[in-house]
């Protein structure tokens, strides 16, 4: 029973972990090279790591979705997606894609001539199965090596676990007080009935060795 208990434990606290992971916003320090536009298909599972800002996007089966290029300071690629979040999950309620494409082709640059930008997203990239982060925010920086404090996940995740601490410690205090006496009770029960039952065996064997003797 204890393994059921500590493996329910770690797939539910894993799934957290595996959502905040995804949905809490993520910075890189990197170069735009090119901003380019290509239709993608719906309608397979990895559906789910594409927007939805509209009703009528749930039926669709392919749409066009606006892509950023860029460079990391140590040479390695990463593509970045540009959509509009909408009201849906996560809640950045991104609604300037038009705007966040006209910055990126603005901060486009060169090796030789690098313009370094901060790039808010949120989401993995995945070149197996064609998953992008989305592209939340760009921001000008002065080089490479700037030095980013992810202010809103710190307070973010503070404020989570003191959440969960607190609930924690509530349902401590309400099991301790409301269900263990009565879990107690029952188990205090059980062992009567167990008990009582057991005395009325030894009385019933005691009954048919009287009558052996006679």
């Amino acid at each position: 029973m204890a393994y059921v208990k500590w493996a329910f434990i770690i797939i539910f606290w894993g799934t957290i972990a595996v959502i905040l992971q995804y949905s809490l916003p993520q910075h890189d320090v990197v170069r735009i090279v090119n901003t380019y536009e290509e239709r993608q298909d719906l309608t397979d599972w990895t559906r789910i790591f594409w927007s939805e800002p509209e009703d009528q996007s749930t039926s669709l089966s392919n749409r066009d979705v606006q892509f950023i290029q860029a460079v990391r300071a140590n040479g390695k690629p990463i593509v970045y997606r540009n959509e509009d979040t909408g009201w849906g999950w996560p809640p950045y309620f991104k609604f300037d894609t038009a705007n966040l494409y006209t910055e990126a082709n603005d901060a486009k640059s060169t090796k030789e001539n690098p313009d370094w930008v901060v790039v808010t997203h949120y989401g993995w990239r995945n070149e197996f199965m064609s998953i992008f982060p989305n592209a939340i925010f760009i921001r000008h920086v002065d080089g490479p090596d700037v030095r980013i404090i992810p202010w809103f996940n710190i307070i973010f995740l503070t404020i989570f676990a003191a959440l969960v601490w607190a609930i924690w410690v509530r349902w401590r205090r309400f099991r301790q007080k409301k269900i263990d006496p009565v879990l107690e009770n029952m188990e205090d029960g059980l062992y009567a009935a167990s008990d009582a039952i057991d005395e009325k065996r030894k009385g019933l064997r005691r009954w048919l060795d009287s009558w052996k003797s006679k």
